[in-house]
């Protein structure tokens, strides 16, 4: 289902969803009593400082500022063995700041004359069907998968277009199935044709005007020993670009007062079909240790990057791979990179809703294709409180702050800001 809407379109979609409240009191079927819907207000900054700029991009500097709105209307299934229901999303996202010279923050779409949007939105959906344990999905999608992560990491998130089965019939074993035809971009209303990131020090995009109508997958993912062991196998496809199996193993073991845990994942990737990005040769190893006691999370991290290209994904994602965060993603040719990080949650000292997170990630060995070997390293900072009384009660605030620096690629400093509140319609 596609649509481009106007601001109008998504204010009176949050209408016909206040007006599915009213039904939810007045119908018994589970299609209208199981139903649910939301909107999520998004106040959010970006910006990047850029130095010793590496690449034909000279811009210094990339900083906007904007709203948005996150409509989930979610219906129940319909009496019977077989269920019938319908999700809707809706976003709109609205410019508040910015200026050709600091556009490309990936908040807002940019148009030919190099100025952003004042205003971008979209309304779609999907039908589901459920019988037993297992249900299928036709439309708007928006999958979180070991093959293709759920970016919800500026304004407005991606969606995708096409069909999956997610199938619990045996217990412990989650199946997973899918093809999806589109994409719609964080930073866009419109369908297009995906296509692949390959992390490459030379030119990070240089497959990315390569695109296909097939997204291919399928998963397996098996939990066992009290819940505390899953092992996953998957395998994707994109269509004549490239294909990637996964393989993953995460464990929970409780040690006394601690928690320990593990997640270990193993990616396979080489070109698929006609090829029509060239040979692709990839494979990526990650591990990621956990410690958990009292408000304390302790994170230790080693990432490998192997075979003769950088990591590949669907753009314009990130990945599930242990040491990837939203600014570098330590994932290019030959690369190594360790990662230590803490997480604090201050509900421990009697502050419920306030968190921290410090992370510092380290990578070396890298090909660049220069002559020399390409070394980087990280530094992030969150904070997060969620007020927990008042009339502003709900409303979440996040602070990032970020400290990227390179030796064969461009240095970064970044801060954002994000307000956040969700109302629960029904």
């Amino acid at each position: 289902m596609k649509n481009n809407v106007s601001i109008t379109c998504v204010m009176v979609s949050a209408g016909v969803a206040a007006g599915f409240s009213g039904l939810a009191t007045a119908a018994e079927g589970s299609f209208i009593k199981d139903s649910t819907a939301t909107l999520q207000a998004r106040n959010y900054y970006f910006s990047r400082d850029f130095s010793d700029i590496v690449g034909p991009n000279k811009q210094s500097k990339a900083e906007e500022w904007a709203q948005g709105f996150i409509l989930n209307v979610k219906s129940g299934y319909t009496d019977g063995p077989v269920g019938l229901g319908i999700d809707a999303i809706g976003t709109l996202g609205i410019k508040l700041d910015s200026s050709p010279d600091r556009v490309k923050t990936g908040l807002l779409p940019l148009h030919g004359d190099g100025k952003s949007a004042d205003e971008y939105s979209r309304l779609a959906g999907a039908l589901k069907v459920k019988m037993s344990k297992t249900e299928l999905k036709i439309g708007e999608l928006q999958p979180n998968l070991p093959v293709l992560t759920f970016s919800d990491i500026r304004l407005l998130p991606p969606s995708y277009q096409g069909a999956s089965l997610v199938s619990s019939e045996i217990d412990g074993l989650t199946l997973n199935a899918g093809q999806l035809r589109s994409t719609s971009l964080r930073d866009s209303s419109n369908d297009q044709e995906m296509y692949a990131l390959i992390n490459d020090p030379i030119n990070p995009r240089r497959i990315a005007n390569i695109t296909s109508d097939r997204f291919n997958y399928a998963g397996a993912d098996y939990t066992f020993n009290d819940k505390r062991t899953t092992v996953g196998i998957w395998q994707a496809q994109l269509q004549d670009i490239y294909q990637q199996r996964f393989y993953s193993l995460k464990h929970v073991e409780p040690f006394g007062d601690w928690k320990l845990g593990a997640n270990l994942g193993f990616y396979d990737s080489q070109d698929d079909g006609q090829s029509k990005a060239g040979s692709l040769d990839n494979r990526a190893f990650f591990s990621l240790l956990s410690a958990a006691h009292g408000g304390h999370t302790f994170y230790l991290g080693y990432q490998d990057i192997s075979g003769r290209d950088g990591f590949l994904r669907i753009g314009d994602n990130i990945s599930p791979l242990g040491n990837e965060v939203p600014t570098f993603e330590f994932a290019a040719p030959d690369e190594r990179s360790w990662q230590v990080r803490h997480d604090y949650n201050f509900a421990a000292l009697g502050i419920p809703g306030l968190v921290t997170t410090v992370r510092y990630i380290n990578g070396d060995n890298v090909s660049t294709g220069r002559g020399f070997e390409g070394k980087d390293w990280e530094r992030d900072l969150d904070i997060g409180y969620a007020i927990q009384s008042g009339p502003l009660k709900d409303l979440g605030v996040r602070i990032r702050n970020v400290t990227a620096r390179s030796n064969y690629r461009t240095d970064i400093d970044e801060n954002r800001l994000i307000l956040s509140y969700t109302w629960v319609l029904f």
